[in-house]
């Protein structure tokens, strides 16, 4: 269980899929012969096999959580606290004792004395800032290179691999990142409407972010496109766009006919004709490589995107109606691009392509598209809503929420909102259990995991503004080489 552990962690899982997949079942199997005495062992176990969609149940974290003489006889184990800490994260509504071991394991950890010198007492600082459930994987795998060569039980081969691996996958970054560059050049937005943001290290962040495995090198490069392309029209209804110019793009957009046009203004064609050219060279690579023709799919979940967008203008421009916090989360989880993206996503990537997968690929969409648009939505509040107040851009759900629950101040709106987050991963995780009636394949609800991963790296740091946060993680994914 550990080397399948650190494997992943250290970014070599993708090299041993078959192998970890063939143990895992086989441990699925025997789950009940664990040492049920070794807490380290019994939590491993249970991230390992929850975080595969395998057969487990948390009863078997039961005793450690809910026997007071147990607890007592476990503050001197901080190897099985922290175990359990980090099990305790995959957690869903319904599993309350994983809800008490978070509770009582992060009480017990923080009263840890700090010796930088351990590499378990870095390990519970990191799990305490954010657990690994929660990391970003790209950019977790590179601290996991750092602190596994610390460790004094470390496999020198493993250390060599991973550092070799990192560094071969950053060179397949680097020729990615400089495709998609090239493509956002040749378009021209960022030029002709001064506008719109030029942020291509952004852009291919994310899709390192949602899809970190090596094999979905041209996902990676067609999402890029999509995200740049939405970043631009948010640019526009948010910083640009008047009220009439903004509905008659709305009304081409639902149309989705170059016919509709000729009404706009001239930097709303360019934009138009950018996502319209774009979709249908995806849904054309679709068709090729997949054999389904998709673009009604794909641009249905544009107009659904650019209908939140204008929503979220009237809301904020002309107060049309009131806003609850409700009403704009489940909107905010469009305007985050969530729905549109998660759609492209599993189109793109190509796997569970049945016919009742595609059919869930539209209004209504599957409830672990609007728990992960959601947390999206909630961490891009929470990160730059300071900044987009500044601007003058549009209020955010901390505004919302004050005035809603009448709160004192904007630290209290903060964490009733983290609360929120929390609540929604519980909705995430329940998508893992063996026991969930969903029926989407495990690479889309990866990526699913991914977008609040990467959203909450990106957001979270108020201490950093949100610019700098992110070009500095960009040029350490896909700059700055592992020395061997």
């Amino acid at each position: 269980m550990k080397l399948i552990d650190n494997l992943q962690w250290l970014g070599l899982g993708h090299h041993f899929e078959d192998e970890s997949n063939l143990w895992l079942e086989k441990l699925s199997g025997e789950s009940a012969s664990v040492d049920e005495d070794d807490l380290h062992s019994t939590a491993l176990l249970f991230r390992l096999l929850r975080q595969h969609m395998k057969p487990i149940n948390c009863d078997i974290l039961e005793k450690f959580t809910r026997d007071q003489n147990i607890r007592d006889s476990l503050i001197k184990d901080k190897e099985g606290l922290l175990s359990l800490y980090e099990a305790s994260y995959l957690g869903s509504n319904d599993e309350g004792v994983l809800s008490e071991a978070m509770k009582f394991t992060e009480t017990l950890l923080i009263k840890s004395p700090v010796r930088p010198e351990c590499d378990l007492s870095q390990r519970i600082g990191r799990a305490l800032e954010l657990p690994r459930h929660r990391r970003m994987v790209r950019l977790e795998s590179r601290s996991r290179i750092k602190e596994y060569g610390m460790r004094t039980s470390q496999s020198s081969r493993l250390l060599q691999l991973a550092k070799l691996d990192y560094n071969k996958v950053q060179l397949l970054h680097q020729m990615e990142l400089a495709q998609f560059t090239r493509w956002w050049k040749q378009l021209g937005l960022a030029d002709k409407l001064g506008f719109v943001r030029n942020s291509t290290a952004e852009c291919f962040l994310w899709t390192v972010g949602l899809f970190p495995h090596p094999k979905y090198s041209g996902v990676r490069v067609e999402m890029a496109k999509v995200i740049a392309i939405l970043l631009a029209i948010d640019d526009v209804f948010d910083k640009y766009g008047t009220m009439n110019d903004l509905s008659l793009f709305t009304l081409a957009i639902q149309k989705w006919d170059l016919d509709a046009i000729e009404t706009l203004p001239e930097y709303m064609k360019m934009c138009f004709m950018a996502l319209y050219n774009t979709t249908r060279e995806i849904a054309n690579k679709v068709l090729k490589e997949h054999g389904v023709d998709i673009h009604h799919f794909l641009a249905r979940s544009w107009i659904d995107t650019i209908e939140a967008f204008m929503i979220e203008f009237k809301w904020f421009s002309r107060r049309e109606e009131p806003i609850s916090a409700e009403d704009y989360m489940e909107n905010g989880a469009a305007t985050a691009g969530a729905y549109m993206a998660l759609v492209h996503a599993f189109f793109l990537m190509g796997e569970g392509l049945t016919n009742h997968n595609i059919k869930l690929m539209s209004k209504p969409y599957p409830e672990l598209f609007s728990a992960s648009g959601r947390i999206l939505r909630l961490w891009d509040d929470l990160g730059t809503s300071k900044e987009e107040e500044d601007r003058g851009d549009s209020a955010s759900i901390i505004g919302i929420l004050m005035e809603e629950k009448n709160l004192s101040s904007e630290n209290e709106a903060r964490q009733h909102i983290k609360q929120t987050i929390l609540n929604l991963w519980k909705d995430l995780n329940g998508n893992l259990s063996t026991d969930s009636i969903n029926p989407l394949p495990l690479p889309i609800i990866n990526v699913c995991f991914n977008m609040c991963r990467t959203a909450q790296v990106f957001y979270q740091h108020q201490e950093y503004s949100y610019v700098s946060n992110v070009g500095r993680m960009a040029d350490v994914i896909f700059f700055e080489h592992i020395g061997i």
